[in-house]
Order: C-alpha cells, then structure tokens, then sequence
C-alpha cells in the first residue's frame, strides 16, 4: 500500500450530505426526546458531585470563598466549548457528538481517536460516580443501623476487608437496565429525577441564605488568587456532561432546532445553580470548617437543621445518579456510532427490534463499568476521565472553525458568535488544563491511544464504510 493511499485513508472525511441519509430499520434509533428531555439528561449530567461534594472540597482546602470565582472561570471555558457543540449539533444531528464532528471535520483518523478516547472516558466517569452514589448509599444505610459485610463494601485497598463495591457495580447494572427500557423511557427518569435534583439544590440555596454570615467571605482569597485557576481546573469535572447529552442527537424529534438550545440551557442552569449555591456554602460556614466529602450535609447540620442535611444525603443519591445514565447513555451512542460507520464490528449497531436503542453495547457498557466500579479505588477510575473529555473539547473547537471555513454554505440552525476567538479560548484552556495533569494520567491515556492505533490499522482502516467507496479526497 503506498504513503497516498494511506494519506488518503486516514484523512478520508464522512461527507455531510451523507449524514442525512436514512438507515437500516435494524440500525435505527427511535426519535422520542424533545426540547426539555434533552436539557434534562444535560443537567443530569452536569449537576452532581460538583455541588454536592466537589464545592466543599476546593472550598476547604484549595480556594476559600473564592471558589466561586473557580466556577465561574471553568463554566466560561467550558461555555467556549459548548457554543461549539451547539453549532455543531444544529448542523450534524447524528449519534457521537465529537467522535461524528471530528470525524466529518478533520477526517477518520481524528474521528477514530476521539471516538476511541470517549470509549473509555465515559465508561471511567459512570464508574467513578457510581462509586460515589455508593459512599452516600452505605453512609445512609449505617444511619439506621444496618450493617453488611466489608467485603462488599469497596474495592481492595479501600479499607479493612474490601474486596468489591457491590453498590456501585449495581448502579451500574441497574442504568445500564434503564437505558435498555428505551429512550422514552431514560427521558421520563431523567425529567423527573433532575426535577427532583434542582428542587434539593434550590431548597439549599432558600433556605440557607437566611444562614449567611458575611464575616465567613473574610478572607476571600485565603490561599491567594492564583489558587482560584487551580481550584477552576479541579472544579472543570463539574461543568461538563453537555457533550454526553448530544450523543443523544437522532433521538431527538427536532435535533437541528432542539439540541443547540438544550446545550445551551442545561449549562446556563448549572452554572446559575452552581454560583448559587457557593455564595450559600460559603457563607454558611467558614471554610475551614467546611466538610470536603459533605459540605451541604454538615454546613445545615452546623445552623441546628439535621433533617435538611438527611434530605440533602438522599437528594444527593438521586442527583449523582442521573450523572451516570447520562455518561452511560454517551458511551453506548458513541460506540454504536462507530459501529455503524464500520469502524468498529457492525454486530454492535443492531438496534432493539421494538424498542430501537442498541442493547447490546448498553449491557456490555453496563457490565464493564460494573467491573471497574466494583474492583477499582475511586481515584484510580477518576485519573482517567478528565485527558479524554478534554482532548475532545479541543477537537470539537477546532473542528467547527474548520468546517466554517471549508463548508460555510451549509445551513446551520445555530453559529456561534465571535469566531475564531470562542473556539481558541476552548482550545488554549483546555489544552492548558491537560498539561496540568499528573504523568501516570498521560501514560494510561497513550497505552489506550496505542491500543486504539493498532485496531484502527488492523481492523477499523478496511471495515471502514468509507473503504467501498473509494477515492475519497481528504478535502470532501
């Protein structure tokens, strides 16, 4: 094979015109989400660990008071990413976000890795937050006296005993049993659990700034305010979860018209949540007494309110929760994407005959991330989730500059303002967080990328749809 047809191969780009062509009755996906069942899983997504464990814990010990501050820097890099996303999902309504951008945009080679990268970054997340939907599930079980077994109750190393977290391997199974119910069905839980979600965080915000003291805002920037960029890259796996939800995109009845719009709310709502809800935390308790596992939970304790911070424990369950079908819901579209698309075996994009979502890839997802939740410390899963997302931001960004100048005459139901500054400010701070991140971090992530490189060049580059349709300019 010569250097120009592998040229070609690799930079070989899916051409948009067919995007829009119908599929296979056994590779199609049902259209049941609308505008609010989108923002929904988006909030699902975003909301979580980041306001109800993840504020306290950069508030105690990186940032202080001013974690607000952090918020407020990392919701405006990942508001540069999610413009992005949004023209793009006006514009390609397909199922794998930045794996089907990337591809379409930078061609399949770039395709290939992102879509590859999400494989497992996805998986890590739904494992490192199911692991913490278990913390709060035993602590909740020990506060009316039942006991278990402590072989059961984390992973080796994680205490006295642990052998597995079978908790967190059930969370996963049970998601992986709601997404296989049918997207119908992962829409009404979603609605309905993030309804229950913004309601606890709004009844937090209520009633705890009848609780603020402005003596705790002194000092603001007990660590200096160059922590506050530190505490903005720790607090970034907070405002994420947006880029999950539009792998949802063929599921959606209006996805050109729907999905720009519930990209954009579900991170607006976050955010204002998310500054909401910081103000109170921090002026509720001063931060060194702030708990770093339940900042809420022990802030209300702190005002004489115990009841509150048992409602907020259960509420924090049901949060956390929908964080996971959210996540999961990303990974099964993004392999059945590239299933489909022949780089990946096609077996895996066969649908539910009745209830058209890929069960298949849902039950090896959920029992795949049942494994790694059940066997592996929360730390060790949590290192490999913020390389890929990351990584993926940047190919969003500078795929849709891009596409602007290559494809401007295609229509776009959404285009994001002040091109090229929002893609290059996605772009800069993304890749400055990943250059924050430990080594061990970069070298799981190229052992992952160097598995990926050989199934691409031995299986994925000849199965490609792309193959049988040869020559393909890189430039189509």
């Amino acid at each position: 094979m010569s250097l120009v047809t592998l040229r070609t191969q690799l930079l070989r780009r899916k051409p948009l015109e067919e995007i829009e062509e119908d599929t296979p009755a056994d590779e199609r996906l049902a259209k049941s989400l609308g505008l609010w069942q989108l923002t929904a899983i988006g909030v699902g997504g975003i909301i979580g660990a980041g306001v109800f464990s993840l504020a306290g814990s950069v508030a105690h010990s990186v940032t202080g008071p001013a974690v607000l501050i952090s918020f407020l820097i990392a919701g405006i890099a990942s508001a540069a990413a999610a413009l992005c996303y949004a023209e793009f999902a006006g514009m390609i309504p397909k199922a794998g976000s930045a794996y089907t951008y990337g591809y379409v945009a930078l061609g399949e080679v770039v395709g290939w890795f992102i879509g590859w990268d999400l494989l497992l970054e996805y998986v890590a997340v739904a494992a490192v937050v199911a692991i913490g939907v278990s913390g709060y599930f035993r602590f909740l079980l020990e506060q009316i006296g039942i006991s278990l077994p402590d072989w059961m109750m984390g992973a080796l190393g994680t205490g006295d005993g642990h052998v597995f977290d079978v908790f967190a391997a059930l969370f996963c199974l049970g998601t992986a049993w709601v997404l296989s119910r049918g997207i119908k069905s992962v829409g009404r839980f979603e609605t309905v659990a993030v309804a229950i979600k913004v309601a606890l965080v709004v009844l937090i915000i209520v009633l705890g700034v009848f609780h603020i003291d402005s003596a705790n805002y002194t000092p603001y920037f007990p660590f200096g305010t160059a922590a506050v960029m530190t505490g903005a890259a720790t607090v970034f796996f907070a405002v994420f979860g947006y880029d999950a939800m539009s792998t949802a995109a063929e599921e959606s009845k209006e996805a050109k018209k729907h999905l720009p719009k519930a990209i954009l709310y579900s991170l607006g709502i976050a955010m204002a949540l998310y500054v909401l809800a910081t103000l109170v935390l921090t002026g509720m308790q001063k931060y060194t007494e702030i708990s770093p596992d339940s900042g809420f939970s022990t802030a209300f304790e702190s005002v004489g309110m115990p009841g509150v911070a048992n409602i907020i424990a259960v509420g924090a369950i049901v949060g956390i929760i929908t964080v996971v079908l959210t996540f999961m819901l990303g990974v099964t579209r993004v392999w059945f994407a590239m299933s489909r698309d022949g780089l990946l075996p096609e077996w895996f994009a066969k649908t539910h005959p009745v209830r058209k979502v890929p069960t298949r890839v849902t039950w090896i997802v959920g029992v795949g991330s049942a494994l790694m939740a059940g066997f592996l410390p929360i730390n060790t899963v949590a290192e490999l989730t913020n390389i890929g997302i990351l990584s993926a931001f940047i190919v969003v960004c500078i795929a849709v500059a891009v596409l602007r100048h290559t494809r401007p005459e295609v229509p776009r139901s959404f285009r994001l303002p002040f091109m090229p500054v929002v893609p290059i400010i996605g772009v800069v701070f993304s890749g400055w967080l990943i250059l924050s991140l430990p080594w061990e971090t970069w070298l799981r992530f190229g052992i992952w990328l160097i598995l990926g490189l050989l199934v691409y060049f031995f299986y994925s580059r000849t199965h490609s749809k792309l193959e049988s349709n040869e020559p393909v300019s890189p430039a189509s």
